[in-house]
């Protein structure tokens, strides 16, 4: 079966002749196979997340999420991958991923092909497993400082910290959107997904 994951990005070129020592990085932001959104992933608190940073249809809502409370959230910035640890023995993390299609949660793993790809596979109860491959559109992210944070240290005052550089879509501005965390600058309505609600509460 394969896993109809809430994806998408526009493919923007430069990041295909990465060099080896960042073949095994997943951070980065990511072109899913459906395309219709940019996944950003990066290291929080010593997990590897990933958060919808941009959506070829702006205004997208969680509607099929079980949970009524949630049916009404922004799939922008809503977390896909969630909490996903690093194999000792291998380049792969082992964690959970959120489809937005079904509104349900799967065992899931990322695993780094090459410089410039990233195989998502998730299983329902250790079966029926299946998944896609996602293109490479960013080029790595530094481990964000927003992780102290995370682990409940002050938060300093002044801008939050900006991610390095990525080649997301300046999406279409929708009107009345509000900054999330992290937000700086109207092309990267998202920026540092460590400081997300989502990502930032599961640490404490």
């Amino acid at each position: 079966m394969r896993l109809a994951l809430y994806s998408g990005i526009i493919l923007a070129c430069g990041y295909t002749c990465l060099t080896p020592a960042l073949a095994a990085d997943p951070t980065g932001d990511w072109r899913v196979a459906d395309g219709v959104a940019n996944i950003r992933v990066a290291q929080c608190n010593g997990s590897m997340w990933g958060a919808v940073s941009w959506e070829k249809t702006p205004g997208g809502r969680d509607q099929n999420n079980p949970d009524v409370s949630k049916k009404n959230r922004p799939t922008l910035g809503m977390a896909i991958l969630i909490d996903m640890k690093k194999k000792a023995d291998a380049d792969q993390w082992e964690g959970q991923v959120y489809n937005a299609k079904d509104g349900q949660l799967y065992a899931s793993t990322i695993t780094p092909a090459g410089g410039d790809q990233l195989e998502i596979k998730g299983c329902v109860l250790g079966f029926l497993c299946g998944g896609e491959t996602w293109t490479r559109v960013g080029p790595p992210i530094p481990s964000s400082p927003a992780n102290s944070m995370a682990k409940g240290t002050p938060k300093t005052t002044g801008a939050a910290p900006r991610m390095a550089a990525t080649a997301a879509p300046a999406a279409p501005k929708s009107t009345g959107a509000s900054a999330k965390p992290g937000q700086k600058g109207a092309a990267d309505p998202v920026g540092d997904i460590c400081l997300l609600p989502e990502i930032a509460g599961f640490a404490h």
